[in-house]
């Protein structure tokens, strides 16, 4: 595909240029408040100017809209917008970004519109193998635009599902595609920044939902879940195929957290590790009193042996991925995490302090989101996708502002 000749590009071109790291400049028309909140990242910052659509046509002085789009553009642009740069034009759903693009034309910029816009981006989802066999696969399935990660273990014809998220189609898909039977769906903690697709998954394929049951209980208002599931319990054991997952309790982020060992191989950790962070403890407004749990729960997770893969629930930015795979070793993970670092330099209690010390402001949609998980609220379609708008934010500050942490 050509850079600067195709008018527009998918979100999966998209996706290919920020993963290749290729120089873009954005011109995002969307409102302010909408730039703020939720804006293209790639693995290093991209270069980005936001100029309202509705703002630069009445700004522009000319009744055609088209014209009055050249004319701001003309007038207030030229030594802002780069000659040598691929420019990205992008709004909501792509349709006003396609007319601004069609305004740069005419000045003789290149630029390629975002085809569907944000919502479009935010949308898309997509599926990396980790191992491939017929004993076992496990797929990786990414939203690139939120950073979250899901997975589908399969053994034999049979699989489970771990951490869907709110698009059930890639699932169906996916699980249509390799004729599989689908065994169990499991979240591994109830989920604070986005919606699950487990339930109506699981009712899809006919399948149990799994949940730990203190994670069935809202933290803020108290209420139990109103959705059927089946309780996690640490040490119980989910088979598919020939394979089985461990469960292993390590509440803190979560009191319900749950991580799955497969075989001494492969560790589906949640919200507990991440590559460059690990995850903070103050979602349930308890901090003080969750700390100290997730400090036993880390320790419990370093004792596993090294060469174990973490399948994390987050990615926080594109450069902790390599060939579209977010994942490494614990040993890894040991030498580089600034979060088990700190674990592991100090003890107990200067690891709780430094929790404490490091914890992200809150995301008041957070408690929201864990009401619809909960089957306590159920959104309008527009709800639900202003409730997600936005990175993750399940990662502890400090790692974040060290290394772009989740």
């Amino acid at each position: 595909m050509s850079e600067f000749h195709n008018p527009s590009w998918t979100p999966l071109d998209l996706l290919h240029h920020l993963q290749q790291d290729t120089p873009l400049f954005v011109l995002d028309v969307r409102n302010r408040d909408e730039f703020s909140r939720f804006r293209l990242e790639g693995r290093t910052p991209l270069p980005a100017l936001n100029l309202p659509y509705f703002e630069m046509l009445e700004l522009g002085g000319e009744d055609d809209m088209l014209d009055s789009l050249t004319a701001y553009l003309r007038r207030e642009l030229p030594t802002q917008l780069p000659r040598d740069t691929q420019i990205l034009t992008v709004c909501a759903k792509g349709d006003t970004s396609a007319f601004t693009a069609d305004a740069l034309r005419r000045l003789d910029f290149t630029p390629v519109n975002l085809s569907g816009g944000m919502k479009a981006w935010a949308e898309l989802y997509t599926t990396t193998p980790i191992i491939e066999s017929t004993d076992l696969s496990i797929y990786q399935i990414a939203r690139p635009a939120r950073g979250c990660l899901s997975y589908l273990a399969t053994s034999h014809g049979e699989a489970i599902l771990i951490d869907p998220l709110r698009h059930t189609a890639p699932y169906i898909e996916l699980a249509t595609a390799h004729q599989l039977r689908i065994r169990a769906v499991v979240d591994t903690h109830a989920h604070a920044d986005h919606i699950s697709g487990g339930p109506p998954l699981a009712a899809h394929f006919g399948a149990p939902y799994y949940l730990h049951p203190y994670d069935a209980i809202h933290p803020a208002d108290l209420l139990p879940a109103r959705i059927p599931y089946e309780p996690l319990r640490d040490g119980a054991q989910l088979s598919f195929g020939n394979q089985h997952l461990h469960a292993l309790h390590i509440p803190g982020h979560t009191l319900g957290l749950t991580a799955l060992l497969l075989d001494d191989r492969y560790l589906f950790c949640g919200d507990s590790l991440f590559l460059h962070s690990i995850a903070r403890p103050d979602l349930g407004g308890n901090a003080a009193a969750w700390a100290p749990l997730h400090t036993r729960s880390l320790r419990r997770l370093l004792a596993l042996p090294d060469s174990i893969t973490i399948l994390p629930g987050h990615f926080s930015s594109l450069a902790e991925t390599h060939a579209g795979l977010c994942s490494a070793s614990l040993r890894a993970l040991k030498h580089h995490n600034p979060g088990l670092l700190a674990l592991q330099q100090g003890t107990d209690g200067d690891f709780v302090q430094y929790l404490l010390d490091n914890l992200p402001a809150p995301n008041e949609d957070y408690i929201d989101i864990k009401r619809v998980n909960a089957g306590l609220k159920t959104p309008s379609e527009e709800d639900a996708w202003s409730l997600e708008l936005g990175k993750n934010v399940c990662g502890l500050a400090a790692s974040a502002a060290n290394t772009g942490g989740s």
